[in-house]
């Protein structure tokens, strides 16, 4: 395999070989400490601008196929593994993991110490970094370095979000059948969910639809009076990449619907909620980014293993009318709070995960609950 190398803006530099696509690319370095799952972080959205590090020693063993996608395409700047399978075992698999990259033009970086560039970036938070196939010059790759705006302020959404409206007709996956597709006949009785497009999901769409909600996608510079056209049942929060702060028309948008229908957010979602109600955002030191988190759900002292990818936090003290209600275990942030004064919650982890853990898929069910709550009240 051809050479390729890594430069963080500290000037931690890698030297390795490449598994990707020729060229070089800019981005966020963070890790991500999920076992399984590299095709659906490949193709969340949530990525983008980011350069992604896989914690596990051995990536691309079960190869890539066709159904495990969250997007219409591979969306992140980067990848790095220690270790890239070459010889993939799974009766699902099409192709392996680094053809798959080749193909969608993404820079990947193996064969290197990610042990040495985990810990460095616990250490001293997520950086900008720099993987090349074609210069491997340290000083040259750092002049490239610090001319890269960095993620804090920036409007990622943007080159993630759908450009037109569209109806989502994909329920669950079954085993030898693929994904259910749900016809306009059966969703006639379906309540309506209106969601906006950060950089949603495609589990998060099942999960809706496979409860009984009919979702029309929108795309996030959608206004307020267009969606409310629509006359839906509730508004989703859709997940998304970067800074909430970046993307001020979404959060004019959210400030327009609140109160009016019920709202459920996700990920980026709670974070333009949060500014939405007047709140105020932080940016975390390294981020979260894996499934492995543990949540504490405040009202049962329940504990979910939940699914994460997110660098940025909401600060609960900012907020009025607000309990929170989820609880990251390990440095004790926010993973989630409802309103007090409307039909409105969110939270910062992925109950979709897919492939897992499962835990929290019942929050699909509770916003089901609160739209026919609220139905029930006029």
């Amino acid at each position: 395999m051809a050479k390729a190398v890594l430069l963080l803006e500290d000037g931690s530099f890698f030297e390795g070989e490449s598994f990707g696509a020729d060229g070089e690319k800019v981005g966020e370095v963070v890790f991500n400490t999920s076992m399984t799952g590299y095709q659906e972080i490949l193709t969340d959205p949530s990525y983008n601008g980011q350069i992604v590090c896989m914690t596990y020693p051995l990536i691309g063993n079960y190869g890539v196929n066709d159904e495990d996608v969250e997007s219409r395409k591979i969306f992140l700047s980067g990848f790095i593994a220690k270790e890239c399978c070459q010889y993939p075992s799974n009766f699902r698999a099409t192709k392996r993991l680094d053809e798959y990259l080749k193909e969608n033009g993404i820079q990947a970086i193996h064969q290197i110490d990610t042990r040495a560039l985990t810990k460095r970036l616990r250490i001293k938070g997520s950086q900008q970094g720099i993987i090349s196939t074609v210069d491997f010059n340290k000083e040259s790759l750092m002049e490239k370095l610090k001319k890269s705006p960095g993620i804090v302020g920036q409007d990622l959404v943007k080159n993630v979000t759908c450009t037109e409206p569209y109806i989502w007709e994909e329920g669950d996956w079954e085993l030898g059948k693929g994904y259910k597709r749900i016809d306009a006949k059966e969703r006639t009785d379906f309540l309506k969910v209106a969601a906006l497009d950060f950089g949603i999901k495609s589990n998060i769409l099942r999960m809706m639809v496979s409860r009984g909600l009919s979702v029309k996608v929108f795309p996030a510079f959608a206004k307020s009076d267009e969606i409310l056209r629509e006359e839906p049942d509730g508004i989703f929060l859709s997940n998304g990449p970067g800074d909430p702060e970046g993307v001020p028309y979404a959060i004019k948008t959210v400030e327009q619907l609140l109160g009016k229908k019920p709202i459920f957010g996700i990920c980026l979602g709670l974070q333009i909620l949060t500014l939405a109600l007047g709140g105020k955002t932080y940016k975390l030191k390294f981020g979260h980014h894996g499934a492995n988190h543990p949540v504490k759900e405040l009202a049962t002292g329940k504990v979910e293993i939940t699914s994460q990818n997110h660098g940025f936090a909401a600060d609960i003290n900012t907020l009025k009318n607000v309990t929170l209600t989820h609880l990251n275990l390990n440095d004790e942030t926010v993973e989630g709070f409802k309103c007090t004064d409307m039909p409105a919650f969110a939270v910062q982890y992925h109950p979709e995960a897919s492939p897992g853990p499962h835990d929290s898929r019942y929050l699909f069910d509770k916003f089901k609950e609160l739209i026919l709550e609220s139905k029930k009240d006029k």
